[in-house]
């Protein structure tokens, strides 16, 4: 007797799944419109599925629910997410409080990092975008001149005298 109806079932509704709506995934058949993540509800293709077990999902979701977890992780690099991922029954546990570390060369430190070093022209505090090194000293570009003429300087080309710079 031949077997009427019976082909492959939908791995999502496990109904009969024929040839021109069948999308196979991981062994599996989906009809087209069964095809989407478990937990947004988007349409999936062979680059945008994650399979995990049984269920699929999109790289996103199954990110938040199954990947690394972390500052960059789940939303792409560089980006902060306040998503814990309640959404997708993860349970969130809070870890002990952030402490910040005693430093013994905390001034120095900042020195370097907090932007306190100082230009010895203008006395304002330089940052990294804006440094030019010579003679030495953090300078700004824009203050970074001779102290005669005014013209700009090369921190190759200079002279430095009684922490003035020259031409």
């Amino acid at each position: 007797m031949p077997n009427w109806g019976g082909g492959k079932k939908c791995g999502v509704c496990q109904k009969t799944v024929y040839f021109a709506e069948e999308v196979q995934c991981e062994g599996s058949s989906f009809h087209k419109s069964c095809f989407l993540c478990m937990v947004c509800k988007k349409n999936l293709d062979s680059t945008t599925v994650a399979v995990h077990g049984e269920e699929i999902y999109c790289k996103s979701c199954y990110g938040k629910k199954y990947g690394p977890k972390g500052y960059g992780y789940g939303q792409g690099a560089g980006t902060l997410s306040m998503d814990k991922g309640e959404s997708l029954g993860i349970k969130h546990e809070e870890g002990p409080s952030h402490r910040p570390a005693t430093n013994p060369n905390a001034a120095k430190f900042a020195q370097k990092i907090g932007g306190s070093e100082r230009c010895p022209r203008c006395s304002q505090a330089v940052y990294a975008a804006e440094k030019v090194i010579g003679a030495g000293k953090s300078w700004h570009k824009s203050c970074f001149r001779c102290a005669k003429c005014g013209k700009g300087l090369e921190s190759t080309t200079l002279a430095d005298k009684d922490g003035e710079i020259y031409c």
